[in-house]
Parts: structure tokens; C-alpha cells; sequence
């Protein structure tokens, strides 16, 4: 599962206000591409989170590392920089930064 994460996005509309979430212990930037293709940008400090989702979402963590567990399905699992999960339209996904941060890249279905 492991890929080389993007670096860059080019022809894209970035919005500057931040998304910040849980007291600002994850922030998040909107952009979209030329073709319309909606993601956000984002880091998340150490802690633990729940998130909804109302899209189907493919989170890859371009730097740090997370644990993760998707719709209280199972055990966590360690998602390093370079790898990616995928969270069903409809449901939610916990995540944890044990220390330091984690930087993803959301793309929504």
C-alpha cells in the first residue's frame, strides 16, 4: 500500500481561512482543481479524533504517522507517511497522532 504521496498541486483555487477542528488540533485548508476535484490539506497535532463522513474519503498521510480505525470496525492500524486508507461514504473514522504531527491529503469521492 505504499506510494509516493503528492508533493504539489498545480491549477488549483485554494481557500486561505482554515478549517480548524477540535479546539484547533486539526487544521485543514479547502482547494480545488482545475477539473473540480475537491480536496483539503491538512496536519493534525497529537491526540485522538472522531470524524463524520458524508463522502467517501481517501486520506493519505503525506508526512508523520497515525493509527486509525474505521467505523469502530476492528483494531487500529498504523498508517506511516506514504501509505493512505479509505473511509465509506455515510460513516466515520477515528484517528490518533501519538506524538508530533500528521500532515494528510483528503480526496472526496
Amino acid at each position: 500500500m505504499s506510494y509516493t504521496p503528492p508533493e504539489q498541486f498545480t491549477n488549483a483555487t485554494v481557500t486561505c481561512k482554515a478549517n480548524t477542528y477540535f479546539e484547533g488540533k486539526v487544521v485543514s485548508h479547502a482547494l480545488t482543481l482545475a477539473d473540480g476535484t475537491s480536496k483539503t490539506l491538512g496536519v493534525i497535532f497529537a491526540g485522538s479524533y472522531k470524524f463524520d463522513t458524508a463522502q467517501a474519503e481517501k486520506m493519505e498521510i503525506i508526512a508523520g504517522a497515525c493509527q486509525v480505525r474505521i467505523a469502530g470496525q476492528g483494531d487500529w492500524i498504523g498508517f506511516p507517511a506514504g501509505t493512505w486508507f479509505d473511509v465509506p461514504a455515510n460513516s466515520y473514522f477515528e484517528i490518533t497522532v501519538e506524538e508530533g504531527t500528521a500532515e494528510y491529503v483528503c480526496s472526496y469521492a
